[in-house]
């Protein structure tokens, strides 16, 4: 789903490989996307893009199943870090060009710290929920609208449990058969 949502959508890194084979504690498969070249900046619609992509494999599940699972829960994390650095310290939201939070010790973890008032950081907690719902709604809408292609690639990852960007790519690409009643 993750990679379903990130080739629907614009200026998202191509999707490299795919498996639903284990690999580490705790993860339960993984989807690997790899960037056109180095890159050091990401434009906001890149940022919201990508977590539209991270919050994918929540929606596949609630989408699919109706039911939701911890499986989600780094890729959770990961969009919620993302959504809070494009409203406190990269300058991409109502509050302009001012730094809400400043980053602390990058190389030993990096830990964060709020400047500003509680108010404001109630807000910034707001926006934060606010932007991942949006992208969130936008994942599970992308894979609505594509739920044929879901099913091919979820039969392929089935039957062979890893899958390439290529031919993740061919099935994504590959016209739709429409039955005639």
């Amino acid at each position: 789903p993750q990679a379903h949502v990130a080739a629907c959508q614009s200026n998202s890194a191509p999707v490299h490989k795919i498996t639903i084979i284990p690999r580490t504690s705790g993860a339960l498969g993984y989807t690997m996307q790899v960037e056109d070249g180095e890159r050091l900046l990401m434009s906001k619609e890149e940022a919201l893009n990508k977590i539209a992509t991270l919050t994918g494999g929540r929606a596949a599940e609630e989408f699919m199943f109706h039911s939701i699972t911890t499986g989600a829960s780094n890729d959770i994390e990961q969009a919620t870090k993302l959504a809070r650095a494009i409203i406190t310290r990269y300058g991409m939201s109502e509050f302009g060009m001012v730094a809400m939070e400043s980053l602390n010790n990058v190389y030993l973890g990096g830990d964060t710290s709020m400047s500003c008032s509680q108010e404001t950081a109630a807000k910034i907690d707001d926006l934060v929920v606010a932007l991942v719902q949006k992208q969130y709604e936008k994942a599970k809408n992308l894979l609505n609208s594509h739920m044929d292609k879901l099913h091919e690639i979820s039969k392929f990852l089935y039957e062979h449990e890893t899958i390439t960007g290529e031919e993740f790519m061919e099935i994504l690409n590959r016209p739709q058969v429409v039955a005639n009643d």
